[in-house]
């Protein structure tokens, strides 16, 4: 069985853990095994802040590690582009030569939700975010899949396409 690292920041949201359960029955309808950040049971109790942050990259690390493909949550996380920590999991994922689907549920352009922010210059290349993290997925094989969701962090329409596109392209 394929393994699929779940990249987002899902991970933050109030409801992570059932949302991790959602998309991981998403995998295995189209016959892949999500793997999703959260499936760590990490011992915590005890260690400052900082060891914990440490301890959750390792073991993060370990699960890409592990995992023959990688589909990321693109959507804009506190701010105009995605989630840093989704941005890192994309280039790592790449670097080990694996595949990097991704998706977004705000269909807007990088350049339309970042235009004017701060007076600096916008990359006008119609991608969906960073031309690094558009060109990862694009050189993966695809290229991220976007929709406009009502919820855009719990609506998983988006995600199903993407799953569908990779289990397509994986099999191949």
């Amino acid at each position: 069985m394929i393994h699929v690292y779940l990249a987002g920041p899902d991970v933050f949201h109030p409801d992570a853990v059932a949302l991790g359960r959602r998309k991981k029955a998403i995998c295995e309808e189209f016959g892949l095994t999500g793997v999703y950040p959260l499936d760590n049971d990490l011992p915590l109790d005890g260690l400052s802040p900082h060891d914990q942050g440490m301890t959750i990259y390792r073991a993060n690390i370990a699960l890409m590690d592990g995992c023959d493909a990688a589909i990321a949550n693109m959507t804009p996380f506190r701010g105009p582009s995605c989630d840093a920590g989704t941005a890192f999991e994309i280039g790592y994922m790449r670097a080990l030569g694996r595949p990097v689907f991704a998706y977004s549920n705000v269909a807007a352009a990088f350049t339309e939700r970042s235009a004017g922010l701060d007076g600096y210059a916008v990359e006008r290349f119609d991608m969906t975010d960073n031309l690094m993290l558009d060109g990862a997925v694009a050189d993966s094989g695809s290229q991220p899949i976007t929709g406009d969701a009502a919820d855009p962090f719990t609506d998983l329409s988006v995600f199903r396409r993407c799953v569908e596109a990779l289990r397509d392209a994986l099999a191949r």
